[in-house]
């Protein structure tokens, strides 16, 4: 039986900048449409939010949906307490989906 891995992840448009959560089943190729602007018109589009600072991983759509949801309840404060405990430094973890 096939695993399927299902992302929740946090883009930003730079330290301390605007801010964009959600979930996908492809990282890679999500990550990339917000980099890349895909779709001139989305949040991300306009706000520049192109940098991958946070990811985490479910086996579960359901589990990753309701975590997505849990997180974008937070304040944003706690938002950025969650990207700084696995990435202080904010580095950009789109380059090194692939390591």
């Amino acid at each position: 039986m096939k695993t399927y891995k299902y992302y929740v992840y946090i883009m930003a448009s730079g330290k301390n900048g605007t801010l964009y959560t959600g979930v996908t089943n492809d990282i890679a190729r999500r990550s990339f449409e917000h980099k890349t602007h895909v779709n001139k018109n989305s949040f991300s589009a306009r706000y520049n939010v192109n940098k991958l600072v946070y990811i985490e991983v479910f086996e579960n759509p359901e589990y990753a949906i309701l975590r997505e949801k849990q997180i974008k309840s937070w304040s944003r404060k706690k938002k950025l307490e969650l990207i700084e405990s696995t990435n202080p430094d904010w580095v950009d973890r789109f380059d090194c989906l692939n390591c």
